[in-house]
């Protein structure tokens, strides 16, 4: 998804009350984006209730047990590589598999949209600036750049998160920019412009109503880059270390078991599949609810 080809309907911010019941009136008409909110909202609570869920000890562990296939008596989901039941170590591992995907995207949301829409409403030497030295680091792909700071900062949960949050700035700040650019040109904020109402003013009552959902879709679509980028600096040691279970570090450790237990290494991927295709689908449904043009 590319920055540039979104865009919004620019329709006054006095929208009626009715119009946040006409987005949800059409999220819950769309069975693809119902399904994917009911995976993510499972997961969520799988997470939040992970101790109560897990049938053992996710850090116990067993060479007798070790890399036991698929519906083992007492292991429904095997065993990894030092003998830990699998089935607790990815309901556990939700939590951390999750947080990076999610925390990143929120805190790149709210600095990436306040870059952009100031740069976007102020306009002028001050856009050309700011968008310029976001340019910098949009120009590097996200991989890239993932894995270059992760690496300079060193492995770990802060860093990871750190380095993930630098990389979505540049694309929601440009989102945020390209939108409130189109914002700032009509008629009802020269409008209120001439009536001397002031630009934080503006910006508060006129421009965020009309800005905030496309850029909102477009971080919603951003989680899922999120947990698989996340979920490949685990993989390449500089995210979560271990013995924490979390879904990439899971497939690195697992990845010599691939031969012998295919199905069981296999697994963590399958989660992280599952979740990135169910943010993507969510995202979408709320693109068409919310009547953002692509």
């Amino acid at each position: 998804m590319h920055p540039e080809t979104i865009s919004v309907e620019r329709a006054p911010v006095q929208r009626s009350r009715g119009h946040a019941a006409n987005v949800l009136r059409r999220l819950l008409r769309n069975p693809v984006a119902m399904i994917a909110a009911t995976v993510i909202l499972l997961l969520i609570l799988m997470a939040v209730f992970a101790p109560w869920l897990m049938p053992q000890d996710p850090f116990a562990t067993s060479m007798l047990k070790r890399l036991k296939p698929i519906g083992t008596e007492g292991l429904p989901l095997g065993s990894d590589e030092l003998g830990r039941d699998l089935l607790s170590r990815l309901i556990l591992g939700a939590r951390l598999s999750l947080f990076m995907g999610i925390a990143p995207v929120i805190i790149a949301f709210v600095i990436g949209s306040a870059i952009g829409i100031f740069a976007g409403y102020v306009g002028g030497w001050a856009n050309s600036l700011i968008m310029r030295c976001i340019d910098v680091l949009y120009a590097f792909p996200s991989v890239l750049l993932a894995i270059a700071l992760s690496g300079a900062l060193g492995a770990g949960i802060v860093n990871a998160l750190v380095s993930l949050t630098v990389v979505f700035i540049p694309q929601i700040a440009r989102i945020a920019e390209s939108v409130t650019t189109g914002v700032r040109r009509s008629d009802y904020v020269d409008a209120a412009r001439a009536s001397g109402a002031s630009a934080l003013l503006i910006v508060r009552r006129h421009v965020l109503g009309n800005v905030i959902g496309p850029i909102f879709v477009y971080a919603t679509g951003l989680i899922s880059v999120s947990m698989i980028l996340a979920s490949g600096l685990s993989f390449l040691g500089l995210g979560v270390k271990p013995p924490e279970p979390e879904w990439g570090l899971m497939l690195n450790t697992l990845r010599t078991a691939i031969y012998t237990q295919p199905w069981v290494a296999a697994l963590p991927g399958v989660m992280i599949f599952i979740t990135s295709v169910s943010f993507n689908m969510l995202a979408d449904g709320l693109r068409s609810a919310m009547e953002v043009k692509q």
